[in-house]
């Protein structure tokens, strides 16, 4: 932590003598200077590592998309900490780097670090993954992007109910927020509609990123009979290494985890952050206005289903196939009433729906029937 103040300190010195220095240079517009500035300026910081085989990596390959296009300029930093720390690395990334937009990418960025840094920088935008933007409590120059990874979840609960044996399967969680809510229960809700007699146990380690509890959760979900594993941690390599050492399925997300587990992996629901990121670099080569709010799913090409692996079934592989043109052609449902939760209770009633885009999804705060834990 003292190694990482020390660099934004230094970083900030260097600032200001840049600044002095370049206030004497020549304004022309063919120098090689003025080309660097005409260039989108996009900026990236990450909680963990650029390869963890998840969240952080998935939002990498995206910032590495960029890389393509020459009119950008795209900076990172990785191992940023849910501290004052990412202040100092996005007031960095400004004063340095020059950046017009920042994605601060992890949960604990947006309140309070993102929110009090867009206030003293009101022209500079910065994009939050996953947080719901408010117009009536939230600077005009922050805004909201996050995908349906739930949509690709469902048809990984289709796989693991076809191809679970023992009927229980097992989601290594993080934290308890909506997000991670909505996933357990679509993997639920799509794993029961193939057999209603399954039941997903879930193990929250309280924390993104804890590979030890990770590893105590499988085991001890593998040794209660679980034969199907899948999570929603950053990384999910210890989970899916796991369930490959001791002999059972998994689905991967964030990433195509194939690689880490070549007999047992069924699909995953992997993200595909390069269509959001090349969209606003156009907007803002293009001087048009950036959306406070970003949502899309399969059929934006913002979330997609890990190929299948070569143990999964014809039966699993069509009944896949069937959910996941549904979501493409837009008339898949999942959340259509009667849906109880796991302690009896009628969440959405009969005749009752939501579709994707509604933001009551996104304040979640239930588990669905079928869910131990």
């Amino acid at each position: 932590m003292k190694q990482k103040s020390q660099l934004s300190l230094s970083r900030r010195k260097f600032v200001k003598t840049a600044s002095i220095a370049a206030a004497g240079l020549s304004m022309a517009l063919k120098t090689p200077l003025a080309l660097a500035a005409a260039k989108v300026k996009m900026g990236f910081v990450y909680v963990g590592p650029r390869d963890d085989y998840g969240y952080n990596q998935a939002h990498f390959e995206g910032k590495a998309a960029l890389a393509a296009l020459d009119w950008v300029k795209a900076v990172d930093e990785e191992n940023v900490p849910e501290t004052i720390e990412v202040q100092k690395t996005m007031e960095s990334m400004i004063q340095l780097d020059g950046a017009q937009v920042l994605f601060p990418t992890s949960f604990g960025y947006f309140d309070p670090h993102i929110l009090k840094i867009a206030k003293r920088y009101p022209d500079t935008t910065f994009l939050h993954c996953g947080g719901l933007w408010d117009a009536e409590k939230h600077p005009k120059n922050v805004g909201s992007y996050f995908g349906y990874i739930d949509e690709p979840v469902y048809i990984s609960g289709i796989v693991a109910g076809h191809m679970s044996k023992s009927k229980k399967l097992g989601f290594i969680a993080a934290i308890p927020i909506p997000q991670v809510l909505r996933n357990i229960n679509n993997f639920t809700m799509a794993a029961r509609s193939i057999d209603p007699s399954i039941t997903t146990t879930v193990v929250f380690t309280g924390g993104w990123s804890d590979p030890v509890k990770e590893a105590e959760a499988a085991n001890s979900l593998v040794d209660q009979g679980i034969d199907v594993l899948t999570c929603h941690v950053d990384s999910p390599k210890v989970v899916v290494e796991t369930a490959e050492k001791r002999g059972i399925y998994s689905c991967g997300y964030h990433t195509n985890n194939a690689v880490l587990a070549p007999k047992g992996f069924l699909t995953g629901a992997e993200w595909s952050w390069a269509t959001v990121y090349k969209n606003y670099a156009e907007l803002i080569k293009n001087k048009q206005p950036i959306p406070n709010l970003v949502r899309g799913g399969l059929k934006d090409g913002i979330v997609k289903v890990s190929p299948y692996g070569a143990v999964v079934s014809d039966a699993a592989k069509a009944d896949a196939d069937k959910a996941l043109a549904s979501f493409m052609d837009g008339s898949m449902v999942v959340y259509k009433g009667p849906i109880k939760d796991n302690k009896g209770n009628t969440v959405i009633p009969k005749g009752k729906s939501y579709l994707q885009t509604d933001t009551w999804l996104e304040s979640m705060d239930w588990l669905v029937e079928g869910v131990v834990g």
